[in-house]
Order: structure tokens, then C-alpha cells, then sequence
């Protein structure tokens, strides 16, 4: 869900404690719409992420690492210069509104100190990520809203304008800040069969459909029970809601269906039942990034990557429609012995014929039964150059028969490969691994070569995943098939052991065994880490094929990471994410 502005309070309340008093040290733009100030104070360093995607609009502390671009973007670089070295003097929230706002003490190109604010709207379409100076005045936004936009609520946000806050919405109240006649009022209102939760959302500011459901199944039992049947208890829980959030009585809690997070929120959630585990965390910083970590990297990889995989299902339909249609031309040459028998049937009757004939009956020898048939022929050629017809039409047939077949090997080798791309594609985990998968995309002329310019800094390649076994025992795992190659054929040694799906696409794992044998739990954990980074991620029972390294050989002239291999075992493993995280080298 986007955060509501319960949810963004009790965060705001954890996120001061850390940055009060702190200095901004470092500022990235790791994404189009994502802000990271890296803070230092004496107790030691913390990372504070504003983000401004409409999907996931917050602000949080994080602990997970983030890639940034190899040339920081304008937004980038103008908060750099007016906020760097800051002290963060105040975290501020208006009541019951989706906005935090950071008050800093800075220095301007004169070395005075002057006070800046960096504000996040986390406002749905409308999130937007603001600087302001001194004054009140804007000096940028991470998106600038023009004066002529159609969009209803919506006000210009542009440089040098004076900042105003978003328009509160009338016929709404705060619920935090009801007075007796306000509650009165809603009273009498209250004397329908609305739903409750949509009376809630009907007229207070700040609630989420979440909340409002909640509030409801603590009321009634039921979250879509009518608000006439006892509105001052709604009221009542509300208000509930409300004072703890303030004392700061939250609880960080997750919602998990089918083994999936699904919703957040900073209160137990009790109106779906058993059906929705719910995992608690000690702060908003690690909930907030066990909720997005996975949903981020999916959405970062699909918008970077959207070149190439574009590129990449164009050629593989192409080579489809291709294949069938060579497909269709092999099942023609199927019949090609009828040519040759015809030729053979018309040579042994040559005395029979006269030029001119249409048609030759004649006995068919190479039927048991020696069956009469008819031969159809040119009567514009001779008896020989029909003849000579039938045999070249039957060469002909063999000569395709052989080619199209040795072309259909070759695209169904190709579709495997560009299979292979795309399943590493949808792994990816970051910029790095995206640049990996282009160059071995550009080497093998599926891509145009990019120009470099004298001053483009070439990025270090990412490294396999490594994990560790139970046992203690190294496991490398390829993220794309430039690694699977390095790791296959030039790294492990002969008696490490290779493991990958069975006809699944997926990553190639080393178990790296120092030349002694592996313990067999060593060897089903590597063999779990094989189907969980593979296409089969989502099934259970999924074969992993496993041999020492010595039998595993790379054709010449194959592609990267198509290998093949001999005298191997294989196992039927679950993937497990939990086991991943828990192996994981750190």
C-alpha cells in the first residue's frame, strides 16, 4: 500500500531519533525518483532513502545497499550543492498529511548559515520531492508541475515560486483534531447504512482504506458492517488508533499470503483472519525494506532493462515464425522416396514410353503386391528428362532435408539462448548486472555497440552471488551467462561440483569442494540454490542435475553459458528463498 499518514508518523517518530542533530555526509540519486542521504553523526552513520515513486511513495532509514549511476543526475547535483554538510535540525509532518518535510542548517557560497527545507509529497500520482530555500521559495523539484496542468487538486511547483502546502480537502476533518461539535455532527451523519469504512474515508483526512477497514472490524467484528449500527464505538476506535500512534505504541508489521508480503502496516491487522500471516520487525527501516527490496529491483530491472528485452523478444519471435516455417518445408520432404521411385518406375519403362504421354501405368515393383500406378508426366519432355525430373526433385528433397534439419538445431539452440537472456534478465538485481547482460548482448550482435566518450568511466563488473553451506563449504552462483561461463569453464576446478535445472533455464552453481567429497546436505543446499535461480523458482520438486566440473564441456563455437554434459546425478529439490537469505555470504 502507499504509506498513509498514520503509517508515515510512526516512521517520521523513528527516523528523527537517528538524523536529529546528524549531518547529511553524502547525497546519491540511485533511481529516476530516489534520493539517498547518507547521514553521520557521533554515534556513527545511518542511510535515510526519500522516494518519489507514485507506486511506493516514503521515507525510510534502510540498511540495503543501492547502486548508483556512473554520472549523477541535475537533481542529483543542485541538492549536493545546497545541502551538503547540513544539519538536519527538524523532521516535520503538517497533521494527517502524506508530507515530511526536513528542515536543514547549510552553509550558501558565502559561508553563511542558512536554513533549507527538503520536502516529500507522498502523494500518490502527485509525489514529488521539493527543495526550498530560505525564503519559502522553490529551487527545484525532482518533477517540475507546470502552471497549465489539467489534473484536478493539482498547483504549479516550479523554480522560483513560493511554496505553499497541498490544499486540505474541505469537507473533510481532521480526525486527530475533532472538536465536540465536529463529532456531533458526524454523529448525525453516522445514521445510515454506509458501510463503516467508506463512512471513515468519506470524512476524515490521513485514513487509509486499510485503517478504515480496521477500525471497522474493531467496531462491529466485520469490516463491512453498516456505520448506523453503532457509530460512536467507530468513532471510539478511531480515536484509539489515533492516541497510540501518537504515544508511539506501534508495532511494525507485515502481511504475508501464501508465503508473498501484500501490505504493511504499523499495527497488527486482524479483519483477514488466518488467512494473512502477520511477521512483526523491531523498526519501520527493516520492515519497510523486507516489503520493497524484492518489488524495487523487479521494477528498476523491467524500466532499465526494457531496451534490450525488447530487442531480445522481437528476435526470438522472428526465430520462431522462422522455425515453423522451416518446420513446415522438413514435414514436405517427408514424401521425397515417392520422387525417387517415380524415376526409378519411369528409367525401367523407357521402351514403354513415347514423348508425349501424360501419364505412365506401369507396375509398381516395390510394392509387395506389385500394385499398378500412375506416373504423372511433362508431355512437353522426353521419357529421360522426366526422369531426370523426379530424381532431382528427390535429391533436391534429401539436400533440404539435411540442411533444414541442421537449421532447426541451430534456432532451437538460438531460442534456448535468448531464453537464457531473458530468465537472467528477470534476476537481475541491479545496474551492474543490467550492463553485464548488454555487453554479452552487444558480443553476441544483438545490440548495437555504444560509443564511449573519452571521459565515460567503465563500471567493474558484478561478481557471482556466494553463499555458504551448512557445512561451511563455498557455493558460487552465476547471475547471468557471462558469469555461468567464468564459473564453469575457467574458474572451478575439476572435482568441484556443477549443478543447474533439468531443461529449466537458470544460473550455473559451483559447490567448490577443495578436491575432498562433499557432504550430501552441502550438496542438496547448492542443489536448492540451482532451482531457486532458475525459472523454476515458483514450482516444487525441480530437477537439478549435478556432476563434477570434469564432465561438464562447452561445445565449440556455443554460446554463453550452453554447456553440456555427461555421467550425472540428479535431484528433486524445493526452492526455498528463506534458505537463500540464510546461506547468503555476507
Amino acid at each position: 500500500m502507499p504509506m498513509d499518514a498514520l503509517c508515515l508518523a510512526a516512521v517520521k517518530k523513528e527516523t528523527e531519533g537517528a538524523i536529529l542533530g546528524a549531518r547529511i555526509d553524502k547525497i546519491h540519486q540511485p533511481t529516476r525518483d530516489e534520493i539517498l542521504l547518507h547521514i553521520r553523526d557521533r554515534n556513527g552513520n545511518c542511510r535515510l532513502v526519500l522516494t518519489a515513486n507514485p507506486s511506493w511513495p516514503r521515507m525510510q532509514l534502510t540498511e540495503l545497499p543501492r547502486e548508483n549511476p556512473a554520472e549523477p543526475p541535475m537533481f542529483c547535483m543542485l541538492l549536493r550543492k545546497y545541502l551538503s554538510g547540513g544539519k538536519i535540525l527538524e523532521v516535520k509532518q503538517p497533521p494527517m498529511e502524506r508530507l515530511a518535510e526536513l528542515v536543514i542548517e547549510a552553509t550558501n557560497e558565502m559561508g553563511d548559515k542558512v536554513t533549507r527545507r527538503l520536502i516529500l509529497e507522498a502523494m500518490g500520482r502527485r509525489t514529488n520531492l521539493v527543495l526550498l530555500d530560505g525564503e519559502g521559495r522553490i529551487v527545484d523539484c525532482l518533477k517540475r508541475v507546470d502552471v497549465d496542468i489539467t489534473q484536478e487538486n493539482a498547483r504549479p511547483l516550479l523554480p522560483g515560486m513560493f511554496y505553499k502546502y497541498p490544499p486540505v480537502q474541505p469537507d473533510k476533518l481532521d480526525p486527530s483534531a475533532m472538536t465536540e461539535e465536529d463529532r456531533a455532527n458526524l454523529l448525525e451523519k453516522a445514521r445510515t447504512d454506509t458501510p463503516a469504512d467508506r463512512f471513515l474515508l468519506d470524512h476524515f483526512v490521513g485514513l487509509s482504506p486499510l485503517i478504515a477497514r480496521e477500525a471497522a472490524f474493531e467496531a462491529f467484528g466485520e469490516v463491512d458492517a453498516p456505520v448506523g449500527r453503532d457509530p460512536e464505538t467507530l468513532l471510539e476506535k478511531v480515536e484509539a488508533i489515533l492516541a497510540k500512534v501518537e504515544t508511539g505504541e506501534v508495532r511494525p508489521t507485515m502481511l504475508v499470503r501464501e508465503g508473498r508480503p501484500v501490505d504493511f502496516s504499523f499495527r497488527p491487522i486482524l479483519q483477514y483472519g488466518p488467512a494473512t500471516e502477520l511477521r512483526f520487525f523491531d523498526t519501520f527501516a527493516a520492515l519497510l525494506d523486507a516489503y520493497y527490496q524484492t518489488r524495487e529491483t523487479a521494477d528498476s530491472v523491467r524500466q532499465k532493462g526494457q531496451d534490450f528485452i525488447k530487442s531480445l523478444t522481437h528476435a526470438r519471435d522472428r526465430l520462431v515464425r522462422k522455425m515453423a516455417l522451416q518446420e513446415k518445408e522438413l514435414a514436405a520432404t517427408q514424401n521425397r522416396d515417392q520422387q525417387r521411385i517415380y524415376g526409378d518406375l519411369i528409367t525401367a519403362n523407357l521402351y514403354r514410353m513415347e514423348k508425349g504421354m501424360k501419364v505412365l501405368r506401369t507396375e509398381n515393383y516395390y510394392d509387395p503386391d506389385c500394385a499398378e500406378i500412375d506416373i504423372p508426366l511433362d508431355p512437353l519432355k522426353n521419357p529421360q528428362q522426366n526422369a531426370a525430373k523426379y530424381y532431382k526433385a528427390y535429391t533436391k528433397a534429401k539436400t533440404a532435408q539435411e540442411m533444414l534439419t541442421i537449421q532447426l538445431e541451430k534456432g532451437a539452440a538460438e531460442r534456448d539462448y535468448l531464453d537464457s537472456v531473458l530468465d537472467s534478465i528477470s534476476r537481475a538485481e541491479g545496474d551492474r548486472d543490467l550492463e553485464e547482460i548488454r555487453q554479452e548482448l552487444t558480443e553476441t550482435g544483438y545490440l548495437r555497440r555504444k560509443g564511449k566518450g573519452k571521459n565515460q568511466m567503465k563500471r567493474p563488473g558484478s561478481k557471482p552471488m556466494e553463499f555458504r553451506s551448512s557445512a561451511g563449504l563455498r557455493i558460487s552462483v552465476g547471475r547471468n551467462n557471462l558469469q555461468n561461463d567464468a564459473l564453469t569453464t575457467k574458474q572451478a576446478g575439476k572435482w568441484d561440483y556443477w549443478f543447474h535445472t533439468q531443461k529449466i533455464h537458470g544460473s550455473h552453481v559451483i559447490l567448490w569442494t577443495d578436491g575432498g567429497k562433499p557432504d550430501d546436505q552441502s550438496l542438496n543446499e547448492a542443489a536448492a540454490l540451482a532451482a531457486w535461480f532458475s525459472q523454476g523458482r515458483e514450482g516444487k520438486k525441480i530437477p537439478v542435475d549435478y556432476t563434477p566440473v570434469k564432465f561438464v564441456k562447452k561445445p565449440a563455437g556455443a554460446r554463453p553459458g550452453m554447456v553440456i554434459y555427461t555421467t550425472y546425478q540428479t535431484a528433486y529439490v524445493d526452492p526455498d528463498p528463506s534458505l537463500a537469505e540464510k546461506l547468503k555470504k555476507k
